[in-house]
């Protein structure tokens, strides 16, 4: 089973500088790694041609993937998890006649890191929430589809929430909030994966 975030059909279309699409042959993706999330760069990962008519200067498109097998053991579900995310090099894009200063460059670039931290921090939450629940052994797929919803759901809310709550990056304030947030979401569940691993 793998679950895809597009955001036109039924979950919810989300038209901000952050599609989570499909992931292509040629995107980066970051399995299971709950150490740091991927480190953006221009030059790696914004490969794609920019949508001239969007009002936004930079698109970062990533898709979250999960797929399990599982075992039954003594009337309990025990799934294995392959949890990931990936970063589509050829659909992600920049303006770069909209951000030739350097500092607005570099801002930009911050801001896209951003949503991919908060991937990253979906990555870990997906991992830690869907492998450690007790399902029912009669109607368990249902039980993960529900979940993995509920999780993809959340994230995307985070995601809009960020974008306006920035203005996209314009608004410095409250990216340094928003860094914050993000930074203290990311140790939380850094802890918590750890605590489970014990």
């Amino acid at each position: 089973m793998v679950l895809t975030v597009e955001k036109i059909t039924t979950l919810k279309k989300l038209i901000i500088p952050i599609l989570l699409l499909l992931g292509l042959p040629f995107s980066f993706a970051f399995k299971q790694d709950f150490t740091q999330p991927v480190q953006l760069n221009w030059e790696t990962y914004f490969k794609g041609k920019a949508d001239e008519r969007s009002p936004f200067f930079a698109l970062t498109a990533m898709t979250w993937e999960y797929s399990y097998s599982s075992t039954v053991y003594r009337n309990r579900v025990v799934i294995k998890l392959k949890n990931e995310v990936r970063i589509d090099k050829n659909r992600s894009w920049v303006k770069w006649d909209k951000i030739k200063d350097p500092e607005i460059r570099a801002s930009l670039l911050h801001h896209e890191q951003g949503h991919v931290n908060i991937q990253y921090i979906l990555l870990s939450e997906a991992e830690r929430v869907l492998k450690n629940r007790n399902y029912s052994v009669s109607n368990y797929k249902a039980q993960i589809a529900e979940l993995a919803n509920q999780i993809s759901d959340y994230f995307d809310t985070m995601q809009r929430n960020y974008d306006e709550e920035t203005e996209h990056g314009s608004n410095h304030k409250m990216q340094a909030r928003w860094d914050q947030i993000i930074e203290d979401k990311m140790e939380e569940s850094r802890t918590a994966t750890l605590a489970l691993q014990k």
